[in-house]
């Protein structure tokens, strides 16, 4: 059986069942999400039975023939809130939950066992489906599966972000963190400060621009030829709506106190004085109107995205700028501050008290532990596992996402003339799988704390969205089975040989994935 990420407990056992335009789908008549579920399912089969099914609630009924039932009854609540058991018999197909999200999930281990024209705009050959008997338990290994988009330096449509989705929810990822602001750019409308994106989200060229240093924003109604976009608040609430119907989580990234060139350029006023330099990209730290801006934009973040983490960047700041801005060396004496380390700290721990005033939380990458961490902060740990662990010895969540698993936009090969570009570094899909994300030097008690994991994809040097495709799978594909399945059965030959699997769903949704080549499979 070709699931990826690999079930718990997977038995094969004899027959088939037959889904036809006479298979009825039937749905718990108390719970609203269920039922939901079942329209997501019937939804998928209408094209290939040649009609929608009918969606039918159920009760607490158990199923006649030719039945699909996804029910919440009876189910076993050691499964938690996203696990499932699933049994295809040649009467029916009985998915069984605590939750809903669970139900989601089941059903993504259902159109896996399918044929892969399922996946695809046609009916299928005799207006049937047939399906392998099986009994399925299965539950994640971590709450946090994630990929992170950076759409800054590049910008992806509202539709390829929905199209993302459905290849994340496949995959049972429930994390899109997207990286919304940077040096490159500002994607997400705020309607108390249009600057933002009426100068921040379009630059000068045709996209191919993307180093800090060559940069240019085009002043308003100068008539340039700009390059750019961003999601206006509409679009979003559909986004969030679109990922939740998925059982997808939408993080933003908002970037602080650094890579701010896109929005020190909007406003000129966040910029520490001193230097005379107009292309800082750091948010002067003694400015209390870089935090009211600030709070209004996470104000306005926190309005659309429901999550309670909300990721502010805290990576690569250029603390030099603060060092010669008279207000950063006010704010440090007034606050009695050692170092620069010690003044990011301080706006760190000023924004997390501004977020957790909403009722939220902030996550940030490792840096975010410089002069001390922020009381309730998750760290996002990308410089190997270091930072990881030692949030996590002092009591923090952490999601692990070091470069030399998890960077997604690195090489695939060695041999860079037959790869599209990267940013550089080598990271080929084995490594991916090998994957651990819980160190073995870290108690046994601080496991918990690791939360799970995620790939990221900077796109610096990607900017199509077949670039994006080929660079993300099949190492998401991998990385999917790190992060939902046991530690203990992972394998890498049955992982081939499953993937060649998915790569056939894969393409008849012509996703342009990279190639495994098949005498790679033992």
């Amino acid at each position: 059986m070709n699931i990826i990420p690999e079930p718990v407990k997977c038995r094969q056992t004899k027959g088939v069942f037959v889904i036809d335009g006479k298979t009825s789908i039937y749905a718990d008549d108390t719970s609203p999400a269920a039922f939901d579920v079942a329209g997501y399912l019937a939804g998928f089969l209408a094209v290939p039975v040649g009609g929608k099914l009918k969606v039918l609630k159920s009760g607490d009924i158990e199923p006649g023939r030719g039945v699909i039932l996804l029910t919440t009854h009876n189910a076993k609540t050691s499964l938690g809130d996203e696990g499932y058991e699933l049994k295809v018999t040649p009467e029916s197909v009985v998915i069984r939950a605590p939750k809903a999200a669970g139900l989601f999930y089941g059903v993504q281990s259902l159109l896996q066992l399918m044929p892969p024209g399922v996946f695809g705009s046609g009916a299928v050959t005799d207006g049937a489906l047939k399906i392998d008997c099986v009994e399925i338990e299965d539950q994640p290994r971590f709450p946090w599966r994630g990929m992170m988009l950076d759409v800054s330096r590049h910008f992806f449509t509202p539709e390829y972000i929905k199209r993302l989705i459905d290849l994340l929810a496949m995959h049972k990822m429930n994390v899109l963190h997207m990286h919304l602001t940077d040096d490159g750019g500002w994607r997400l409308e705020i309607k108390s400060h249009p600057n933002l994106t009426d100068t921040g989200a379009w630059r000068t060229g045709d996209g191919k621009g993307w180093d800090y240093g060559t940069i240019q924003f085009p002043g308003p109604g100068t008539g340039e030829k700009v390059y750019g976009g961003f999601y206006t608040r509409e679009q979003m609430r559909d986004l969030v709506a679109y990922a939740q119907a998925h059982y997808v989580k939408i993080v933003p990234e908002i970037e602080m106190p650094g890579h701010s060139l896109a929005t020190s350029q909007s406003y000129p006023g966040l910029r520490c004085k001193g230097d005379g330099n107009q292309r800082q990209n750091v948010f002067c730290a003694g400015s209390d109107e870089t935090f009211k801006v600030l709070e209004d934009v996470l104000t306005e973040v926190m309005d659309l995205f429901p999550d309670v983490m909300i990721h502010i960047g805290a990576d690569e700041v250029d603390k030099g700028y603060w060092s010669s801005c008279e207000r950063c060396k006010a704010r440090m004496k007034s606050e009695n501050l050692a170092n620069l380390d010690e003044l990011q700290s301080y706006f760190i721990k000023r924004i997390e008290k501004f977020v957790n005033s909403k009722g939220r939380r902030i996550i940030g990458w490792d840096e975010i532990l410089e002069g001390g961490l922020a009381p309730n902060a998750a760290v996002m740990s990308w410089r190997g596992m270091n930072g990881g662990i030692a949030a996590a010895n002092a009591g923090h969540e952490v999601v692990m996402s070091p470069t030399s698993h998890c960077y997604l936009d690195y090489l695939q090969s060695l041999d860079t003339a037959a790869e599209p570009p990267g940013i550089g570094g080598h990271l080929p899909l084995a490594t991916v799988y090998a994957f651990e994300p819980v160190p073995p030097d870290l108690a046994p008690e601080k496991h918990k704390l690791v939360l799970g994991t995620q790939g990221n994809v900077w796109t610096e040097f990607i900017e199509t969205e077949d670039h994006i495709e080929y660079m993300t799978f099949p190492r998401l594909s991998a990385l999917s089975e790190v992060a939902w399945s046991p530690a203990s059965s992972r394998n890498w030959d049955s992982f081939l040989r499953r993937w060649h699997g998915l790569a056939q769903r894969l393409d008849v949704l012509n996703v342009r994935y990279r190639r495994v080549p098949p005498e790679a499979v033992r």
